[in-house]
């Protein structure tokens, strides 16, 4: 799959890109869930370990650009006032390191305190964010 901005910045992907188009591949990976799946967070990554506050960093979530379940996530967050910290998987250096550190193969993957959601819905996220 490839990768690549128009000249009005929009972003594109297809099998065929345009002959003139600066494109990257990418991996595609396949994120099917039937219902997310929540874990105890066996590997802690980034700066999680010396967060200072309750607040800082509560909750992490590892998403692309182009994840319609990761956008829906987030819009969740802000609805509902819940702090968060992003790191895209593809674009950030960070998120592709702690993403392969974490071992995941779909975004979105969203830590909260000690818990790690794959995938997401609204309840299991609220099931595990109100345990903190």
């Amino acid at each position: 799959m490839h990768r690549w901005t128009d000249t009005d910045g929009r972003v594109h992907f297809g099998d065929h890109p345009p002959p003139e188009a600066k494109t990257r591949v990418i991996e595609v990976r396949i994120n099917t869930y039937a219902t997310p799946s929540i874990e105890g967070l066996a590997v802690m990554v980034g700066d999680r370990k010396k967060a200072k506050k309750k607040e800082d960093s509560k909750v992490v979530i590892y998403s692309t650009t182009w994840c319609g379940v990761c956008r829906h996530a987030k819009q969740h967050f802000e609805k509902n006032n819940v702090s968060f910290t992003e790191y895209d998987v593809e674009e950030s250096e960070r998120g592709e390191r702690d993403f392969a550190r974490l071992g995941g193969s779909g975004v979105p993957v969203i830590l909260v305190g000690k818990k790690r959601l794959n995938g997401f819905s609204a309840a299991a996220f609220e099931q595990i964010y109100s345990s903190l």
